[in-house]
């Protein structure tokens, strides 16, 4: 994709406020001196049997994009490719029935959407909401003495890759099928009301991925504790069974050398940082002054978000995990 973006032109009409020159979670058009536009789309193949509960996740993963840049939702279009040989209409209907009532709980408008015959299903929502042009929190501005916070655990590529395959148990299932139906609303209200640096969602780049694309925007470098990030229970089991996504490797592929693990940390450790998520938390960037309101703000939320890490000063890019 980065490499199909380079051979566009670049836009610099002065209404784009965000666009695809970064990494951003979502695009962003000046409306007025209040009022701007994000606007962000996502669409996947199931990752759970159960079309409710697809539904529910693949609208609460295109939501927190919106969530992620400060945005509060507003409306929404169902996309949906639909494999009408394989499966009857009802399933359809339950896909977007999940979809409708997880945007209902976020207050948005579901107002239409598209369908096509497709051989695999696949659904999502193109999103719009709505930010004042002086609150767009980025995944760039992160600075040095920052900690990391994260808003949920990780693991969920595995787990899913391992009950695709019939091998994880109906609790597990519940626990991480939860997890990724969770909205990030409250944490992001968090977020703006405390005033963070930098933010953005956990999604298919996985934890290192999407920290690498923030400490590359904000030419700075990422310290993880490994010890003190999140796993859902029963992540490293599926990890060490082989249960590892593709988008798991590749993500892995594409960092390289600009993650560096320490010694005692092996290839689990290093596949679940990898692990492409599916409607994942949010990495947050608070100046350390702000930390301890902000910890207070997330547990008196409900949410759980340790202190992951720090920025560093260092090469742009890298992330150190020890």
């Amino acid at each position: 994709m980065a490499a199909a973006l380079e051979k566009l032109p670049k836009n610099t009409d002065p209404r784009l406020l965000v666009g695809i020159n970064t990494a951003d979670d979502a695009g962003v058009i000046k409306i007025n001196d209040e009022l701007a536009l994000v606007q962000t789309v996502d669409i996947f193949t199931p990752i759970v049997d159960e079309p409710y509960r697809y539904g529910q996740i693949a609208a609460a993963n295109s939501l927190s994009d919106i969530y992620a840049m400060g945005g509060t939702p507003f409306s929404a279009l169902n996309i949906i490719g639909f494999p009408k040989d394989l499966f009857p209409i009802e399933v359809m209907a339950e896909v977007l029935q999940g979809g409708f009532d997880k945007a209902a709980e976020a207050e948005t408008l579901i107002v239409g959407g598209h369908s096509i015959s497709d051989e695999e299903m696949k659904y999502g929502l193109a999103v719009s909401g709505f930010v004042h042009p002086q609150k767009i929190i980025r995944n760039v501005g992160a600075r040095p003495g920052d900690l990391l916070f994260l808003t949920k655990p990780i693991g969920t590529g595995t787990i899913t890759t391992a009950l695709k395959a019939g091998k994880g148990s109906e609790e597990l299932e519940t626990t991480v099928c939860e997890i990724m139906s969770q909205l990030n609303r409250e944490a992001a209200e968090v977020c703006l009301r405390v005033g963070v640096h930098a933010c953005t969602d956990i999604s298919g780049f996985g934890l290192a991925g999407h920290a690498w694309e923030m400490a590359q925007g904000s030419g700075v470098a990422v310290n993880f504790i490994y010890s003190e990030i999140p796993v859902i229970e029963g992540a490293v089991e599926t990890t060490k069974r082989g249960f590892i996504p593709g988008g798991t490797k590749s993500n892995q592929l594409f960092i390289g050398s600009d993650a560096i693990f320490a010694d005692h940390l092996g290839s689990v450790e290093q596949y679940i940082l990898f692990d492409a998520q599916t409607s994942g938390g949010l990495l947050v960037a608070v100046e350390e002054k702000k930390s301890v309101q902000f910890a207070r703000e997330m547990q008196n939320e409900g949410i759980d978000a340790p202190i992951v890490g720090e920025i560093i000063e260092g090469p742009a890019g890298k992330i150190f995990v020890k």
